[in-house]
């Protein structure tokens, strides 16, 4: 699956047990979303785009209304990289 350097980012961040917290309007659509890795730091790379190409690949998932995770098939697309810690 292709999947861009700006999606890696925000599924590696996932991965690692980060969540996207989502801003709905009165209809129910998704307007703003920020994605927070584990640490509680907020990653800039995760924009509305991203967000969407990430849900529609179904790499992502929100159950109950709770912020989005990484399902079984995102952690099977992200490619492996080197923590800085």
């Amino acid at each position: 699956m292709n999947i861009s350097k700006y999606e890696q980012r925000v599924l590696h961040a996932l991965a690692q047990g980060g969540q996207i917290r989502h801003i709905k309007d009165a209809t129910g659509k998704v307007i703003e979303v920020d994605c927070f890795n584990r640490d509680g730091f907020r990653l800039a790379d995760c924009t509305m785009p991203v967000f969407q190409k990430l849900r529609r690949k179904r790499l992502i998932i929100s159950r109950g209304g709770k912020p989005y995770r990484i399902t079984r098939e995102g952690l099977r697309a992200v490619r492996a990289q080197l923590d800085n810690r």
